[in-house]
């Protein structure tokens, strides 16, 4: 199956199950479970800079367990060369205790990128997958951790590096 199936399947479950929740008796029980946030992501390297924000919203299974889906935009600038990204995002937490949350997540980006030369500039858009897997620290309603990209390709990703902090936070 290709990576645009996959990623179409995954997403009409998500769109189906959370359709069919709604149409429930127990409609004020699913949002009462249904937390809204996001995060925001910072990349630092010697020569650039990445950054990103996400809005999501997670259903909550229950107090370890929790799902959801994202919108990503992310800017990134290395020497002269600009990226632009946005995208969405589905995404897994687990807390096996309340101050610990791992995490994985796919996240599907739309890049658009100039490249700067000496004599021209250079335009490529492209799409990029990329699948983080992540641990962080729980307080509350706020996560402050690092991600690795599993699938990093340091020749077409915006990110600096395939590990990155992030700061979660839901309501």
């Amino acid at each position: 199956m290709s990576l645009k199936k996959t990623i179409y399947t995954v997403l009409f479950s998500l769109n189906l199950f959370f359709s069919f929740a709604q149409n429930s008796s127990n409609a004020a029980n699913f949002w009462n479970n249904v937390r809204f946030g996001g995060g925001l992501g910072l990349g630092f390297t010697n020569n650039g800079f990445n950054g990103s924000i996400s809005p999501s919203a997670i259903y909550e299974f229950n107090e370890q367990f929790a799902a959801g889906t994202g919108l990503s935009f992310n800017y990134a600038k290395f020497n002269d060369d600009k990226f632009l990204a946005y995208g969405g995002s589905i995404l897994s937490l687990f807390n096996p205790i309340p101050q610990l949350q791992i995490s994985a997540e796919f996240e599907q980006l739309r890049i658009n990128r100039t490249i700067a030369t000496q004599t021209i500039d250079v335009a490529d858009n492209y799409w990029l997958p990329a699948f983080f897997i992540g641990a962080g620290y729980s307080t509350r309603n706020v996560t402050m951790g690092l991600r690795y990209d599993l699938l990093f390709d340091d020749s077409k990703s915006i990110y600096g590096n395939a590990l990155m902090p992030f700061v979660r936070v839901y309501f």
